[in-house]
C-alpha cells in the first residue's frame, strides 16, 4: 500500500490522484503515523442521472398546464423591447 504525507497530498494532489488510479488505497500520514486512508470510489456506482432538459420541459408543461407563470409573463414583458444581437432587423 502506498503512503503519502498530508503535506505531499496538499502540495502534490495531481500525483496522488494518479497514484490512486493505480492503487486502490493510499495511507495518509502525519509525523510518520497513519491518520487517514484515501480510497478510490467507483464513479459508475455513485453517478447521478444527468438532468434531462426535454423531460423537465414536459413535466413543467404538464404541471403548469401550458400557462405562463407571473414571473415568466413579467420577464417576457420586460424583455419585449430588447433587440436580439445578430438578428437582422
Amino acid at each position: 500500500m502506498k503512503t503519502i504525507t498530508i503535506r505531499d497530498l496538499r502540495q502534490r494532489w495531481p500525483e496522488a490522484e494518479a497514484a490512486l488510479k493505480v492503487e486502490n488505497e493510499i495511507l495518509i500520514t502525519r509525523d510518520s503515523k497513519p491518520v487517514a486512508m484515501l480510497v478510490r470510489v467507483n464513479p459508475a456506482a455513485n453517478a447521478r442521472a444527468r438532468w434531462d432538459m426535454k423531460a423537465h420541459a414536459r413535466w413543467q408543461k404538464r404541471i403548469a398546464g401550458g400557462k405562463l407563470s407571473r414571473s415568466d409573463a413579467t420577464l417576457a414583458q420586460s424583455r419585449a423591447d430588447r433587440a436580439l444581437i445578430g438578428k437582422p432587423k
